[in-house]
């Protein structure tokens, strides 16, 4: 027989040592590696995944027996892995977009606050996010927590701390292993296939209750708070809203919440998808971004004068993300198929307008009172970063406040026909990304040199696929 650190069987929860009830009990996260210790022995842990955002958001890590996890063991992933594409790839050395030739290691440094345990598996098993350091134990710039919480220090520096709340859409759809086949919606219990038509229906949620109630307990189970759920405008599309906070703590959130949705999907028999646009002719998935400002010391929405009028941090804030945001797009929107979604006359816009209440512009001022003042960012699509997203949206409204940036004057009318006013392809965007001298400043050259690298080589690797509109369009008639 196995026996854990506290003497008990393996998987056999320990009791809980008088005094540390607190943290023993608490759902998400520590604060020593000692609490830790007595966390994991309580539960019965007998694994742990170590794991990181890559430049695309996906987990990747190591796993390994939890003992050792609490025995100071150093963990590291090789450099290579924050250059490789969506699809696994390396692209070529173009520009100032270079590896390590030695692609020397990079440590994983475990952030205790993270750890939470991994419902789905069905033996004890805990997870913790990591950052990444050098050797010399430096944050590693071009990786996602690090770039996030880089920007976060220019607003501290500044005496300001940004509250964000993410708003995440996604499709459920039945399972296929032809990627060459249309995705197409999945069977609700009422045993039909879903349809459009359902925007914020009770009976859309309903027809998938099962796998909502798995997503509320996977989510209890971790410590992740849901604000609300709601069925949105496409067939077997929902969304989920979170409630409002810090942003490095809304992007672990977000971070979390795919792996936890697709957990919950696979086990009804569908994926889960979070592509910007999986159907053809149905509305695409965006990550609504909604941003205010704080003051560091008082707690008070920078937002809003004193008498509760809309401050000039506030235009200056919408300012900065009305100039900079479409030259940051890329970061909002990284694949081929994130600009199929930017399209005129669908629910995403196409501009860089701003507005009150209006869901055509790209900035949304939201109906609310003084002190809950702030700025819907509707274009991030749901395929992004969640670290990148948060780092680029609130990036661009620091450099607004800080320069001073004045908006233009506010959309009163359906803004969202007609040309775009947005980079209309990937390339496009690495190119305005790569333009912007601020840029180097806010994410970091390494950052952008870096992301430009593996974009481009997404998009050769893109270029290498025949679509059925070429077969179509092309075959005979040219």
């Amino acid at each position: 027989m196995v026996l854990n650190k506290a003497g008990k069987p393996t998987g056999t929860p320990a009791k809980p040592r008088k005094g540390k009830s607190a943290h023993i009990e608490s759902k998400r996260g520590v604060k020593s590696w000692k609490e830790a210790d007595d966390w994991l022995r309580a539960r019965g842990i007998e694994d742990i995944e170590c794991i990181t955002p890559d430049l695309a958001g996906v987990p990747r890590g190591k796993m390994m027996p939890t003992s050792k996890f609490t025995s100071n063991t150093s963990l590291s992933l090789p450099s290579s892995v924050f250059k490789q594409t969506i699809s696994g790839e390396y692209p070529a050395e173009t520009g100032d977009f270079r590896y390590d030739p030695l692609d020397g290691d990079l440590k994983l440094m475990p952030d205790l606050s993270t750890l939470a345990s991994v419902p789905w598996e069905t033996d004890p098993t805990a997870q913790v996010i990591c950052d990444i350091v050098d050797k010399n134990g430096q944050p590693v710039a071009y990786t996602p927590r690090s770039v996030l919480r880089h920007v976060l220090e220019l607003y501290e520096e500044r005496g300001w701390r940004p509250v964000v709340a993410p708003e995440i859409e996604f499709y459920l759809v039945a399972q296929s292993e032809d990627p060459d086949l249309a995705l197409k919606p999945p069977r609700g219990r009422s045993g039909r296939t879903i349809v459009g038509g359902q925007s914020y229906t009770i009976a859309g949620v309903n027809e998938f209750d099962e796998l909502v109630d798995d997503i509320y307990d996977f989510s209890e189970k971790q410590g992740l708070e849901i604000d609300t759920l709601i069925h949105e405008e496409g067939p077997a599309q929902l969304e989920i809203n979170l409630r409002h906070g810090d942003p490095i703590e809304l992007a672990d959130q977000v971070f979390m919440f795919k792996r936890t949705i697709r957990e919950a999907a696979l086990n009804h028999g569908m994926y889960a998808t979070f592509m910007a646009k999986p159907m053809q002719e149905e509305a695409g998935s965006a990550m609504h971004i909604h941003q205010s400002v704080v003051d560091a010391k008082t707690g008070k929405n920078v937002f809003s004068n004193a008498d509760g009028s809309p401050s000039e941090a506030f235009f200056h804030f919408i300012g900065g993300m009305q100039h900079f945001i479409p030259k940051s797009l890329v970061m909002m929107a990284p694949y081929v198929n994130s600009y199929r979604r930017m399209a005129p006359d669908m629910s995403c816009p196409v501009n860089n307008a701003w507005g009150y209440d209006n869901r055509t512009t790209a900035f949304r001022v939201p109906s609310s009172e003084p002190v809950a003042r702030r700025v819907e960012n509707r274009l991030p699509s749901s395929d992004a970063n969640p670290y990148l997203a948060l780092a680029a949206s609130l990036a661009c409204g620091w450099i607004g406040m800080v320069n001073e940036i004045v908006p233009g004057s506010p959309a009163e009318k359906a803004v969202n026909e007609g040309s775009v006013d947005l980079p209309r392809g990937l390339l496009e965007a690495v190119s305005l990304l790569e333009s912007e001298p601020y840029f180097a400043r806010v994410f970091g050259q390494d950052f952008v040199d870096t992301y430009a690298g593996v974009k481009r080589g997404e998009f050769e690797t893109f270029m290498r696929v025949i679509s059925p509109w070429e077969r179509e369009f092309l075959l005979l008639n040219v």
